[in-house]
Formats: structure tokens, C-alpha cells, sequence
């Protein structure tokens, strides 16, 4: 299976916790231990995708809680994969970090969250992609710079426990999925041209 980069730092101690206290003769808490290392790893992995259709692609697995206008917001559980990709081929024109608050993702006061934005230029016109940490994610990791040019599906960043993603989509698009739908990051299509 593969996993999100920079994931050992969540993985390794609590395992390296569990052997130290099956060591010491703790095996229930050693269990604990175990099963927050089985947790992690669960929370870390990062399946290969293959976008899918034509059209910008979700760039986040979960539940669709918002679909106004030209913004389509999804809401990613602690069960759902957290690594983000890019919607669309482009190049990242700017990166823009934002602090704020960890209210619950789902609730629309998540807005003011602390928040990591991508600004990408692609062919059907700019996009945002707002990585919105929630109440019990703390930690948004981007793995791209400004100048980088993403293909539909490239791995872009990831946030841990629990978050939203919301991608600000260009004029001349239809959305095609509505409140409740269920996506997956780099395969489901949520958009077309025209």
C-alpha cells in the first residue's frame, strides 16, 4: 500500500510505542498503541488514481456539502483519503496561506478556517483550490510551488483528520454533482465545458 508523504513522523513512534511496552510486559496498552499505528497507516494511504471522463476531476475524496454558483465544496472525514489533487492540467500561479479558526469542516463557518489556497491557470481559465483545515485537522501540507505545472490528477497536498476542500471552478463550466454525492479525488468528474 502506499502511503502520503511525510506520514512516518505519525506512524513510527506509536508503533516503536507498542513494541517498548510489549517489552515491558503492558500488553493492553501496548494493544492501544497498535491500533493507533493501524490507524494511522489506514489515514495515510495514497491509492493510485486514474481521472476519470472528461472534465475537471474532484480533487478531494467525500461527501459533497456545497454546490453554489461556481464553487463546489467536499467534505473529507477522518475514513476518506486526505491526499489532494489537481482538478485540471495547469500551472500553479500563486499559493496563498490564511490562518483561522478549526470550527467543524461540514458547518459554513468553516470558511474562516485556517486555510492553504492554490491558485492554478488552466485552459478552461483560473481555478482556486482552498485547503480548509477543520476541527481536528491541524496540519494542511502542500507539495507544490508556484511555477509547477500539475496533469488532472497530480497529488497537490493533503490535510490531516478530518477537513474540506473547496475548488473555486471558472466560468463556462456545468457542476455535475449536487449536495450528498459521494467523490473520489482524481477520478470522479464534477465538472464539464459547455
Amino acid at each position: 500500500m502506499k502511503l502520503a508523504r511525510g506520514c512516518s513522523a505519525w506512524i513510527v513512534p506509536p508503533f516503536l510505542a507498542a513494541l517498548l511496552l510489549l517489552f515491558l510486559d503492558r500488553e493492553l496498552v501496548a494493544g492501544a498503541f497498535l491500533s493507533l499505528t493501524l490507524f494511522m497507516v489506514y489515514f495515510h494511504r495514497d491509492p493510485d488514481r486514474v481521472p476519470g471522463g472528461e472534465g475537471m476531476i474532484s480533487p478531494a475524496d467525500g461527501r459533497i456539502i456545497q454546490d453554489q454558483g461556481s464553487k463546489v465544496s467536499i467534505f473529507m472525514s477522518p475514513f476518506d483519503v486526505h491526499v489532494n489533487r489537481a482538478p485540471l492540467d495547469g500551472v500553479v500561479s500563486g499559493l496563498e496561506y490564511r490562518w483561522g479558526g478549526h470550527r467543524p469542516a461540514f458547518m459554513n463557518p468553516a470558511r474562516q478556517n485556517e486555510q492553504n489556497i492554490i491558485y492554478m491557470e488552466t485552459p478552461g481559465g483560473p481555478i482556486q483550490l482552498h485547503q480548509i483545515a477543520g476541527i481536528m485537522a491541524r496540519k494542511i501540507v502542500c507539495y507544490v510551488k508556484s511555477g509547477d505545472r500539475l496533469s488532472r490528477g497530480d497529488r497537490v497536498g493533503m490535510i490531516r483528520f478530518g477537513s474540506r476542500v473547496e475548488v473555486i471552478i471558472p466560468g463556462g463550466y456545468s457542476i455535475l454533482v449536487k449536495n450528498g454525492d459521494r467523490v473520489r479525488a482524481g477520478e470522479t468528474v464534477i465538472a464539464v465545458k459547455g
